[in-house]
This record gives C-alpha cells, sequence and structure tokens, in this order.
C-alpha cells in the first residue's frame, strides 16, 4: 500500500492511469428528498362492505322473477321478484279489517275502547313492518283497502347480481338467501408486503395500481387496513387497499401491480448505494481526500431508498465520495491494511 504525502497510513492512493483503468467514479454528497418504493403484486376483490344479500323472511312461492341471470346489473328500487305469501296475505287481511273497524268506530266508542282499536292496528302494521313488507306495498294496501295475492321486492342497493338462487314457482323459507348484490364502484386489492418493508407501511397512505389491462392508466388508492398476522412460510404479511372503480375497469379476481412511494426522509444525506462496501462487519465508503487518494471512513446508514442511502453518522454534505467503491477488491492487500489501521 502507498503512503500519500500527509503521512495518513490507511489512506488509499490510486494513480491517475489505475483510476481509469479501474473505472472509478465519485459523487458528491448532498441532502436531497428520500422515498422508498415497495412493488407488489394486488389482486382485486369486492368490497365486503358493498355486498348485500336479499334474503325473506316469510315463506311463500315465487310467483315471477324480474331478475332472472346473474351478472345483471341492478339499481336500488327496481324490482326483482314478487312473492305470494299466505302468511302476509292473512296479515294484509287483519291490517285491513282493523282499518275498517277504526273507520266505523269513529268517536262514538268510548276512549278506552277507541284506544284498544288504535292498538290493534299499531300491532298489525307492526307485524307487515317486522316481515319486511315494503312501505309502498304498506301505504297502497291502506289507501285502497284491497288484498293483493303478491308481493314486489325491490332491490336493496345498486350492484351486480352475483347469485340468484331462485327459479320462478320455487318455494322458499325464512332465511333463504335468494340474491348476493355487489356495488363494485369501489373494491377492495389484497397485497402481501414482506415483514422487512412493514414498518414503512401504515394506513392511509396512497398507494397506485396499473396494470398491463391499461397501459399508460393509473389507478389511485390507499392503505385501509394491516392484517395483525404473518404468513409463516412466505413472511409476508397482507395489507388491504381500496380504490375507486371508474367504469368498473376493476374486475375483482384481476391480478396487477402496486406501488408505494413511501417518503424515508424530506432532506436527508444521501448515499449512493454502489459507494458502499460491506464487510460484514461495518459499512465503509472512501472519502476523495485529493487527487487519487481516498480516506476509508466507516458510516451508519439508515434506510434504503432508490439507489441511495441514508447517512446517519459518518460523512458530511459537500465531501466527495467513491461511487464504485469496489474497485478495492482487486486488492486484498490494500483494503485489509486499511481496515487494520482502523481498528488501532
Amino acid at each position: 500500500m502507498k503512503m500519500d504525502d500527509s503521512g495518513h497510513a490507511n489512506d488509499i492512493v490510486i494513480s491517475p492511469t489505475q483510476l481509469q483503468t479501474l473505472g472509478v467514479r465519485v459523487d458528491t454528497l448532498r441532502y436531497r428528498k428520500l422515498e422508498k418504493v415497495i412493488r407488489t403484486v394486488g389482486r382485486v376483490d369486492y368490497d365486503e362492505r358493498r355486498l348485500t344479500t336479499v334474503s325473506t323472511k316469510v315463506s311463500g312461492w315465487i310467483e315471477k322473477l324480474h331478475v332472472d341471470y346473474t351478472g345483471k346489473f341492478v339499481k336500488k328500487q327496481e324490482p326483482l321478484y314478487e312473492i305470494y305469501s299466505p302468511e302476509v296475505v292473512s296479515a294484509e287481511e287483519e291490517y285491513v279489517l282493523a282499518l275498517r273497524g277504526q273507520a266505523r268506530a269513529g268517536a262514538e266508542l268510548p276512549a278506552r275502547w277507541q284506544q284498544d282499536v288504535k292498538t290493534l292496528l299499531e300491532s298489525a302494521k307492526r307485524r307487515l313492518e317486522f316481515w319486511d313488507v315494503p312501505s309502498e306495498h304498506i301505504q297502497d294496501l291502506e289507501k285502497t283497502q284491497r288484498i293483493t295475492k303478491t308481493m314486489m321486492i325491490h332491490s336493496p342497493a345498486d350492484g351486480f347480481v352475483l347469485k340468484r338462487n331462485i327459479l320462478e314457482g320455487s318455494f322458499v323459507k325464512p332465511g333463504y338467501e335468494l340474491f348476493t348484490i355487489a356495488d363494485i364502484s369501489r373494491v377492495w386489492v389484497y397485497a402481501d408486503i414482506y415483514e422487512y418493508e412493514l414498518p414503512l407501511i401504515e394506513t392511509g397512505q396512497t398507494a397506485e395500481f396499473s396494470s398491463s389491462y391499461f397501459p399508460g392508466e393509473t389507478f389511485i388508492g390507499k392503505v385501509t387496513y394491516i392484517y395483525p398476522y404473518l404468513e409463516e412460510k412466505t413472511r409476508t404479511v397482507k395489507v388491504r387497499f381500496e380504490f375507486a372503480n371508474p367504469g368498473w375497469k376493476l374486475k375483482p379476481g384481476m391480478f396487477a401491480n402496486v406501488r408505494l412511494n413511501v417518503p424515508v426522509a424530506e432532506k436527508g444525506l444521501a448515499l449512493p448505494e454502489e459507494a458502499v462496501l460491506d464487510t460484514g462487519e461495518r459499512q465503509l465508503v472512501f472519502i476523495r481526500k485529493s487527487e487519487g487518494v481516498f480516506e476509508p471512513r466507516e458510516v451508519k446508514l439508515g434506510l434504503k431508498a432508490e439507489g441511495y442511502y441514508q447517512v446517519l453518522e459518518g460523512v458530511a454534505e459537500g465531501e466527495v465520495v467513491a461511487v464504485s467503491a469496489n474497485f478495492l477488491i482487486d486488492s486484498e492487500s490494500r483494503l485489509g491494511s486499511a481496515m487494520m489501521k482502523m481498528k488501532m
């Protein structure tokens, strides 16, 4: 190893010819905004809060289906089916009788009896409401006092029909799931994040979603939930994102790329990744003191962000560092000698 003119034995001196031969490059250290980009693959799924199940609280026969295939888009309050339920018809008859009884009684009955009639009327109406008889159906019954055989059931939400478990003429019982409707105007995206990246993830962060299906188009969403368990085999944690889905372009089951730009430091001293020589015990960089003279120096590093390390200790702004630190690997004697001097 050649000693430099100042007598520092741990400095490494390289001739201009060697510098050119080894292709040594240098960079000036400066502060910059550091962002780490996390990339993963996501899978589109339904937003569980936007799934609606249509079931029945009464038994009866499906007289007519207005939605007769899956995949159809329905709007809220659009007719789904008509059902004939003997128990609903019976309850309607009781309600109509109570309405007529109240009308006949008028003010001629004693106050106590009027209250009894009113209680009977309210009880009959509540029975219909408890069975989810539509309010429009009850109002029509109050106006016309005519009993209809069937009751029309409408869609409770906008969305696509995922499941249809009935046919015209089929008999259904209380609790039977008739339809499942999904609103996909917003969707969930699940992705796996490695455990070493997890400290950088938090709810509310902005995420980008892109796919080869839509070249040049990016969907913007956010992190909404980080699951509280780790997949042991893959060492990953499942993270849920939420994205707006204009035009229903994102289909549940579709795979695409998810990208998060995570701020590491708004203004951090940045060190090129290639400038670091990791010996296994420490991280070294080589600071240029003068032309062809480099000082090995130990540094303390923070997070790595897109080709740069955040430097916590060891170097200062404005110092010039050898970017291709591996140029020293071809000379074990130089590297070993420099490291020995640093330990003294």
